[in-house]
């Protein structure tokens, strides 16, 4: 006769049960977890192969293909124009950066030298002309491929200064500049020295010329340089001269860059293979009827403007009708400001609007500007660049 006690099963086989289940679960728990990281292992694996894949089919598409050529240039000459320029030999190789750097300067001398001929208009108006008389400083939007810009045109040259620094042993900025003055607006102008890209904005390159007396000058009494400025009657001088070639010439405002990209109406890039990469651009052209632009492009923005080429910046230019036209210092010097100091671009600085030497004023009435010369009794090999 079965009893009650022996209907039920022992405490130790429930036990025993009980732990036979828990090491069951335990072993298919850890299957499980081994077959999700061989999948996980796996997946990576797979990932892994199909990047070197794409990876080995990209290198041949860029050093064996004409259009990967052309990239690979394009993004060497990107480099070259940033702080990060010795990046561009991992691209090209040192030895291909090196001549490549060469020769655009070789061209950008070239490109300076043909004797710019054109003439402006600037007849006196009628009572009736006044009238209809244009706004001293327009601005424009412009865009392209990859980048977005502005174009400022002065209708009157001849209002237009150079402005410097206020305070000796730093540069200042454009927006600085305005306010300080009063000016309508302003552009950044020529080039500094900024070693390791950590300059102090104060010491220019080449010369500086403002109300026509040299403000600054740091080349040899006997060398030419590339300037970028006026004459007295607000005709745009641009190209490579000497010092008493520009007095000859009446320069009143002038700043050392290049390279000029039009002379007598014609452009001197040839295509976008020559277009110096892709980045922010500042320039100065001026059409026949005398008025002056200003091309500002911004760029080295994702998803707002990259940059433009300087062949873009030219077409431009000869799109608003320049008949000479010049690079000013672009990257992240450039700027554009209007009356109060108030920024009308997008600068790519990541410090923020950069400390300058120089820079392009439009004045209502220039002659009431007092522009004092802050490098006077200061010889440039005095000046350090770098301190701040």
């Amino acid at each position: 006769m079965l009893t009650l006690a022996n209907s039920l099963p022992s405490r130790t086989s429930v036990n025993r049960d009980k732990r036979s289940g828990k090491s069951g679960k335990a072993r298919n728990t850890g299957k499980n977890k081994k077959r999700r990281k061989r999948t996980f292992t796996e997946a990576i694996a797979r990932f892994v192969i199909v990047m070197m894949i794409l990876s080995s089919l990209m290198g041949i598409w860029l050093f064996f293909t004409p259009s990967g050529n052309n990239i690979r240039f394009l993004m060497a000459d990107t480099l070259i124009t940033t702080q990060h320029r010795h990046w561009a030999k991992y691209i090209i190789g040192q030895a291909e950066l090196d001549r490549r750097v060469a020769e655009y300067q070789a061209q950008f001398e070239e490109m300076g030298t043909e004797r710019d001929t054109h003439t402006i208009q600037t007849p006196s108006p009628s009572v009736e002309e006044a009238e209809k008389e244009k706004p001293l400083v327009e601005i424009e939007e412009v865009s392209g491929k990859g980048y977005q810009g502005y174009v400022l045109t002065v209708n009157d040259p001849t209002k237009i200064r150079l402005g410097v620094p206020a305070k000796r042993g730093k540069g200042e900025k454009v927006s600085s500049m305005v306010a300080r003055t009063g000016a309508l607006a302003g552009v950044n102008g020529g080039g500094f020295a900024d070693p390791n890209w950590k300059g102090n904005g104060f010491k220019p390159i080449g010369v500086v010329i403002s109300q026509g007396k040299m403000y600054y000058n740091g080349i040899s009494s006997n060398a030419s340089t590339q300037i970028v400025g006026l004459d007295k009657q607000g005709k745009m001088i641009a190209g490579k001269y000497t010092i008493e070639e520009l007095i000859d010439l009446g320069i009143q405002e002038a700043v050392t860059f290049q390279p000029r990209i039009i002379v007598n109406g014609k452009g001197q890039i040839r295509s976008q293979k020559e277009g110096w990469g892709i980045a922010p651009r500042t320039a100065m052209g001026q059409k026949e009827d005398g008025s002056i632009l200003f091309v500002v492009i911004d760029g080295r923005q994702l998803g707002y403007s990259n940059g433009a080429s300087l062949y873009d910046v030219q077409q431009i230019m000869l799109d608003h009708g320049a008949v000479i036209a010049a690079n000013l210092d672009g990257g992240s010097s450039t700027v554009l400001v209007t009356k109060g100091g108030e920024i009308v671009n997008k600068p790519s600085s990541e410090y923020g609007e950069r400390y300058l030497p120089t820079a392009f004023l439009v004045f209502e009435h220039p002659e009431q500007v007092d522009i004092p010369n802050i490098w006077h009794g200061l010889r440039p090999q005095d000046i350090d660049a770098g301190k701040k």
